[in-house]
């Protein structure tokens, strides 16, 4: 038996030590939105330009989560992470250096540089892929639920705090001090993950040349083991049907969450006519409903049966779009958002309990392309909704009607895919979590 000193950490110290990391990277996907309308009126943008500059970020962070979710199945998640909270601190690094230099006077001919500096920033998004498979690789297959839930709800709460504070800081001090101090928070915690995190026992074993096999990952706890190949694990989640409808109900919760974060504070604007703050505070209420109400979901997908939840979730987030897009009265239209944040975040929580479960084998590989493609809506949502917005006069509301469209689309999947889940759920909800 291998002495328990040959493996390092926990897997309570990788659960909090991933969420804080992925909570610093995914904040990027709200470092332009809260802040769109301001770049509106500096460089005179049209709502299909302002909302590709809000849903730049999440193109390079959707796309690089597929090739950065396999790399944890070769060499573990710990450098991968790293090179991600990396390439997002030098994004902060340049936009701070052109405000610096060209704010707020001379940002005449500086959107194509913005959106350069967006596609860096865009990277930490690609965190989630390789902190879900480091996490699942440390905790049992029947007790993910709970602390993916957890990592996925704390971590998103990123996207909402940047979207309360950066207004707010900027109209108390100026848009320079607030991503200068953002900057420094990514800092800190990029060196704190760098130092503490340890990737999961089968990792640590494999680089000591110390036996690593299903009886020996036991005594560490862990179950799952990864197929050890970069485009593996790629392959083998390619080949599972589920996977696919996944990235489907991921495309539209996920992909919808991007959106609506990066988009609302123009929609707040555009539609209402509110404050810079006040459409920042509106996001904000948004985001952070979305991304808490994945703890409470996570935590139940280990005790109930899901079937029914992806239809109810998407049924949800469809009538709450729907009554946005119709209704004209600003406090209907605020609480149908909030209807939408709490269809995404459950459905979100649901789609990742899912992947141990149909593809125990790649997870790693499942994650980069539920999360990777799914992801993609954060990107092309935005520019549509722009496009739906510059039509005429209630073209902000009419915009949710992209996403009313794409929940009628995901319904045909579901029946397809609660198939499969009533087998996926009969262990789970026999066993008790660790």
């Amino acid at each position: 038996m291998i002495p328990r000193p040959a493996v390092r950490g926990s897997r309570q110290r990788a659960l909090w030590l991933a969420t804080l990391g992925f909570f610093g990277g995914f904040a990027g996907v709200a470092v332009f939105g809260p802040l769109v309308p301001e770049f509106v009126n500096l460089l005179r943008l049209s709502p299909i330009e302002a909302g590709l500059l809000a849903g730049t970020p999440s193109l390079t962070g959707s796309l690089l989560r597929i090739p950065f979710g396999a790399m944890v199945d070769r060499i573990g998640g710990r450098a991968p992470f790293l090179v991600l909270l990396g390439l997002t601190l030098a994004g902060m690094i340049g936009l701070i250096l052109l405000l610096w230099s060209r704010y707020p006077g001379e940002m005449a001919g500086t959107y194509p540089l913005l959106l350069g500096l967006g596609v860096l920033i865009g990277c930490g998004i690609a965190s989630f892929p390789v902190g879900t498979a480091q996490i699942s690789y440390w905790f049992p297959r029947n007790g993910q639920g709970g602390p993916l839930g957890i990592y996925a709800g704390i971590g998103n709460t990123g996207p909402s705090l940047s979207a309360l504070f950066l207004p707010m800081i900027v109209a108390s001090l100026s848009m320079l001090a607030a991503y200068g101090l953002w900057t420094v928070v990514l800092l800190l915690i990029t060196i704190g993950y760098a130092v503490a995190m340890r990737d999961a026992p089968w990792f640590q074993l494999r680089k000591a040349a110390l036996p690593a096999d299903s009886e020996q990952l036991a005594a560490f706890g862990q179950e799952l083991v990864p197929p050890g190949s970069l485009t593996g694990g790629l392959r083998a989640a390619a080949r599972e049907p589920a996977t696919w409808v996944l990235v489907g109900c991921y495309l539209i919760s996920f992909g919808g969450f991007l959106a609506l974060t990066a988009w609302l504070p123009t929609y707040w604007n555009g539609a209402y006519h509110t404050s810079l703050g006040q459409g920042g505070l509106l996001t904000f209420a948004f985001a952070l409903v979305a991304a808490l109400v994945r703890v409470p979901g996570g935590l139940l997908s280990d005790r109930i049966s899901i079937r029914y939840a992806l239809l109810g979730n998407f049924l949800l987030i469809g009538g709450a779009s729907l009554a946005v897009a119709l209704t004209g009265r600003f406090w209907i239209a605020f609480l149908a958002t909030i209807g939408i944040a709490i269809g995404m975040g459950l459905q979100n929580a649901v789609v990742f309990k899912l992947l141990p479960c149909y593809v125990p084998h790649a997870i790693g590989g499942a994650a980069g392309w539920v999360s990777g493609l799914g992801a993609v809506g954060g990107f092309v949502l935005p520019p549509v909704m722009g496009a739906i917005a510059a039509g005429g006069p209630g073209g902000y509301s009419s915009a949710f009607l992209a996403i009313t469209v794409l929940v009628a689309g995901g319904l045909t999947g579901v029946g397809w895919l609660t198939r499969w889940t009533w087998a996926c759920e009969l262990e789970p909800r026999r066993a008790t979590t660790p």
